[in-house]
C-alpha cells in the first residue's frame, strides 16, 4: 500500500530551497521544471534536478516535467529519466493519448538505461475542462499511471470559475476525480493545491474535506502545509482505537454466529468492519515508508 499524504514542489533551479524541502516531513518532494521554473532557465535546470535525486533523501522525489504540448516536454523526459528518481508529475493532461505517449517514451528510455521496467511512477495532473471530459478514458488508459491528481489552479482559470474559500465549486468535479478513479481500479487520487498561504484555517479546512471525499493526499506548495497535509490525512488515534474495538467485536461476534451488532450505540456489519481495517492497514502503512534513501 502506498502512502502519498503530502507531496511538496519546490523549484527546480533553486538548490536552497530544493534541500530544505527534503527536510520538512513530506512523503514526496517534487522538483519543478514547470511553472516555478522560468523559461530561460528550464534546461539547465534538468541535470540539478536529476543530481539532487541522486543524493541521499528520506522521502521519494518526483519531478514535474513540462507538458507534453510544449517544446520541452520530451527534452524534460530525456533527461529525468534516470536512476534515482522515483516518477514524473504530468501536468495538463487531456487525453488517454497523452498517458500512453508518455508511458511508451519512459518504457524505451528505462530499457535503454537499464532501469527496471515501470520503475518511473507517472502521476498525471488533471486541470482543464477537456481532461475531466475525458476522464473515464483517461483512468483507462492502460498505463502504468496508479493515480491521478487534481490541479484547480490552471482548471478553474480554464473553466471561468471563482475559486473561494470553501471550494464548492470544485466538489463535482473533486468527486468525479475520485469516482472515476475508484471505478477504474487505481487508487485514491491526489488532491489539488491550496494557494492562499495566510489562511492556514482554509488549507486545514480544504485538506479535511479532500480526506472526506475520497483523496489520499494533497499537493502542498509551502513548508507549513506539510504538517497539516500529513495530520489531515492520518487516522488519528480516537480512529484507530475504534478501529481495533469493531475488529476485536467483530471477530467475538462471528464465533458467535452473527455478523451485525451495535457498539456505541452505532450499528456495525461488515462494510464498518472493512473500513476498520482500512483505517488500521492506512497506519500501518504510515509506519512502514521508508525513511531513506541512500
Amino acid at each position: 500500500m502506498t502512502v502519498l499524504r503530502s507531496l511538496l514542489f519546490a523549484p527546480g533551479n533553486h538548490p536552497r530551497r530544493v534541500e530544505k524541502a527534503f527536510t520538512l516531513g513530506a512523503d514526496a518532494v517534487i522538483l519543478d521544471l514547470e511553472d516555478a521554473c522560468a523559461v530561460a532557465e528550464k534546461e539547465a535546470t534538468r541535470p540539478v534536478v536529476v543530481e539532487a535525486l541522486s543524493r541521499p533523501r528520506p522521502c521519494l522525489g518526483y519531478v514535474r516535467i513540462n507538458a507534453l504540448g510544449t517544446e520541452f516536454a520530451y527534452g524534460d523526459l530525456q533527461a529525468v529519466v534516470q536512476a534515482g528518481v522515483d516518477g514524473i508529475i504530468l501536468p495538463k493532461v487531456e487525453r488517454p493519448d497523452d498517458l500512453r505517449t508518455a508511458d511508451w517514451l519512459v518504457s524505451q528510455l528505462e530499457r535503454e538505461r537499464g532501469l527496471a521496467a515501470g520503475s518511473i511512477d507517472i502521476i498525471p495532473i488533471l486541470e482543464s475542462g477537456a481532461g475531466f471530459a475525458a476522464l473515464d478514458a483517461i483512468v483507462r488508459s492502460g498505463t502504468r499511471v496508479r493515480r491521478l491528481a487534481f490541479g484547480a489552479g490552471d482548471f478553474t482559470l480554464d473553466m471561468g470559475l471563482t475559486w473561494t474559500r470553501d471550494e464548492l465549486e470544485l466538489l463535482h468535479h473533486r468527486s468525479a476525480i475520485v469516482l472515476a478513479s475508484r471505478a477504474a481500479g487505481l487508487e485514491p487520487p491526489i488532491d489539488t493545491v491550496w494557494v492562499s498561504l495566510k489562511d492556514q484555517d482554509g488549507f486545514r479546512d480544504s485538506a479535511m474535506r479532500a480526506r472526506m471525499l475520497g483523496f489520499q493526499g494533497k499537493l502542498c506548495i509551502h513548508p507549513d502545509q506539510v504538517a497539516v497535509t500529513n495530520a489531515a490525512f492520518t487516522p488519528t488515534e480516537a480512529e484507530a482505537t475504534k478501529a481495533r474495538r469493531v475488529i476485536d467485536a467483530f471477530a467475538e461476534a462471528e464465533a458467535k454466529g452473527s455478523s451485525s451488532f451495535q457498539i456505541d450505540g452505532q450499528f456495525v456489519d461488515y462494510p464498518i468492519l472493512y473500513q476498520a481495517q482500512r483505517v488500521l492497514a492506512a497506519l500501518a502503512a504510515i509506519e512502514a515508508r521508508p525513511t531513506a534513501r541512500v
